[in-house]
Order: structure tokens, then sequence, then C-alpha cells
């Protein structure tokens, strides 16, 4: 196996590891990893793309959702972007920073109360397409 290979593989590896996207509380809204691409930008760093599927039930009465990842090796000063999509359409963009040992969360609503009516609104409903950008350190074999 050469070298480009197994950077290829301990990455994806350790996406799947640090990454495993999206996630709701409890378990009944699910989220999977469809594809994880590595992009490289220059000989120092690279783009790493994570495209999840995030699935919210229609009789979901939860408030809140997230994107998380574990603590992973992401480059210093960039941040991490997540973009929500409703088949083609974008429905929400965010951008959050790294925390010292790579881990980051996005908390974001699922389910509002409408003040004027009192009833609750779901935000998000079905399935979205969640794409989630880092710029993470190339080791030096990869440039």
């Amino acid at each position: 196996m050469n070298e480009m290979n197994v950077k290829t593989d301990v990455l994806l590896i350790a996406s799947v590891m640090t990454i495993f996207g999206v996630m709701l509380i409890p378990g009944e809204i699910s989220a999977e990893i469809n594809q994880i691409t590595v992009t490289p930008i220059n000989e120092k760093v690279s783009l790493e793309e994570t495209i999840t599927t995030m699935n919210v039930p229609l009789d979901n009465k939860l408030p809140w959702g997230f994107v998380k990842g574990e603590a992973s090796d992401v480059a210093e000063r960039y941040p991490i972007i997540i973009q929500f999509y409703k088949g083609e359409d974008p429905v929400h963009f965010a951008q959050v920073d790294a925390k010292g040992d790579g881990s980051y969360e996005y908390k974001f609503r699922v389910r509002n109360l409408d003040s004027n009516t009192g009833e609750f609104v779901n935000v998000f409903e079905g399935e979205y397409t969640v794409k989630i950008y880092k710029v993470i350190p190339n080791t030096s074999d990869f440039a």
C-alpha cells in the first residue's frame, strides 16, 4: 500500500470517528455519514468535506438539534462551515470555531413556539443533506 493510500485511509477513519456529524436528541432522529472527501488546497492544508443525511420525524417534539465533531486535527484559524439542504435547496448555514482540541458543536432550533398563535412550529422536518467543511493540516508526505 503506498503512502497516499495510507494517508487517505487514516483520514477517512479519523473523520468517521471524529465527525459523526448530525445528532439530535433522542435517538429517533437519525444521521448517517454518506461521504467524506479530502481536497488539497496547497502544500500545508486540505479541505475535508463530510456529507451526511439528517432525518427529522414529522412528529418530533424536541426543540434543539446539534452538529458536533470530536477532537481532531483542524488547521488553526479556519472555522468549520455547516450547510443544511432540503433536496437541492439551501435552508440553513452556520460557521463555528473549533475548540483547542479540534472538537466543535453547533446547536440549532428544530422546533419553535409561535408567540402569536401559541402553536409549535417545526423548523426542520423530513430529510436533509448536511455538508460539513473543515480545513485540515496536511502531513509532510501528502502535498
